[in-house]
């Protein structure tokens, strides 16, 4: 694959009379960024469509044209490259916090279900586009996992169900409530007309070669990802019987989710406007929270902070890729503000302070603190 981005320019004016001069600004546009587009392009492409290799085996370069033509014409106007930064480079997937009742029950639904409808392959639990558990390897994982939160849940999103309130009539299962729907599939089971067809995607590229049906079942904020073999033909009738044992347990564990979410908010107390904002990142599970991106989308990127500080973490985390050992960089960015980027274990940290008046010391004591209180036994060892 390859990408052209053409670097920013500016025309400055010359004095006597001749063509204003061409600046080009090389330093804006990040290589590393582009180049994580460019790879995430190629794994997306992989994900609904196999290897390029596999296409020309099959038909040769004309088929693997035209899966590319067909792939590419959609795709490409989905990206919006000047939104891309650091998370681009990461590719984390963001986990939801649970406590460790509520994690075993989601562990024991999944075991349940699996076992009940024996066709199951893999299956991945999300809540509020977080993920939970997932059966699936890592790097599939996660490109799966961006083409739901970017993709998938953004074009059926919906107010969340509350009770009584709810826009749509839960259908009642015995005395469950039932609030199931397919994302992927059909969208009404009841509807003669319905069509069972589901997308496939591929995983395990690199060695068993799997293809698959995506099935994506969701109850109010949580959705579950059912995958089965491609070689299997999918009919109304499994797909009722998945509603009907997935739907009521699936709105129960949603409904509990919840519950425990807001306990543990009213625990912690109430949100304040903190004085930094940060984004975490661990090389080895995915993990990545940030508090810089209010919305990150494959359409819109919203970050509280100046394109100029974005910048910076990105240049930090370049330095980082550099070495191997364990680093510390502190930059003292554009008026009040301090950026700090860490690097322990496999894992990146990069805060923003705005701190009038500041110094070294004062601004290493606020990240002391920050590591602390957010990543309180996973951080990092003076």
């Amino acid at each position: 694959l390859l990408q052209v981005v053409r670097n920013p320019m500016v025309e400055k004016p010359n004095k006597d009379g001749r063509p204003p001069t061409i600046e080009y600004q090389e330093e804006e546009i990040l290589d590393t960024v582009y180049g994580a587009v460019l790879r995430e392009c190629y794994s997306m492409y992989k994900l609904f469509n196999g290897t390029f290799g596999r296409a020309m085996e099959a038909g040769g370069v004309e088929l693997l044209m035209q899966k590319l033509d067909k792939f590419f014409y959609r795709y490409l106007q989905t990206l919006h490259l000047q939104s891309c930064d650091l998370l681009d480079v990461f590719g984390g997937i963001a986990f939801f916090p649970l406590d460790k009742m509520t994690y075993l029950k989601i562990q024991s639904f999944v075991n349940r279900v699996e076992e009940s409808l024996s066709l199951i392959k893999y299956t991945a639990f999300l809540y509020n586009d977080q993920l939970i558990w997932s059966g699936l390897e890592q790097d599939d994982m996660r490109i799966l996992y961006k083409y739901l939160t970017t993709s998938l849940f953004p074009r059926h999103s919906e107010p969340e169900l509350a009770g009584r309130d709810s826009p749509l009539r839960p259908e009642v299962a015995g005395n469950l409530l039932h609030y199931g729907r397919f994302l992927t599939g059909p969208a009404n089971l009841k509807d003669p007309e319905a069509k069972f067809r589901f997308p496939r995607i591929f995983v395990n590229t690199e060695d068993s070669y799997e293809e698959l049906h995506l099935i994506v079942y969701k109850a109010m904020s949580a959705a579950v990802c059912f995958m089965i073999s491609a070689s299997v033909e999918l009919t109304r009738e499994f797909c009722e019987q998945l509603d009907g044992l997935v739907g009521p347990q699936l709105t129960l564990l949603a409904s509990d989710i919840c519950e425990q979410y807001n306990v543990n908010r009213r625990i912690s107390g109430p949100d304040k406007e903190p004085q930094f904002k940060f984004i975490y990142f661990n090389h080895m599970n995915l993990a990545e929270k940030s508090t810089i991106h209010m919305r990150k989308t494959a359409s819109v990127s919203l970050t509280s902070v100046h394109p100029d500080l974005m910048k910076i973490l990105g240049d930090i985390n370049c330095d980082f890729a550099r070495v191997d050992e364990d680093e510390e960089i502190i930059v003292k960015a554009m008026t009040d503000y301090w950026v700090v980027g860490k690097k322990s274990d496999q894992r990146e940290l990069y805060v923003i302070l705005n701190q009038k008046n500041a110094n070294l010391i004062e601004v290493n004591e606020e990240v002391k603190r920050l590591c602390a209180t957010q990543f309180n036994n996973i951080f990092f060892l003076d």
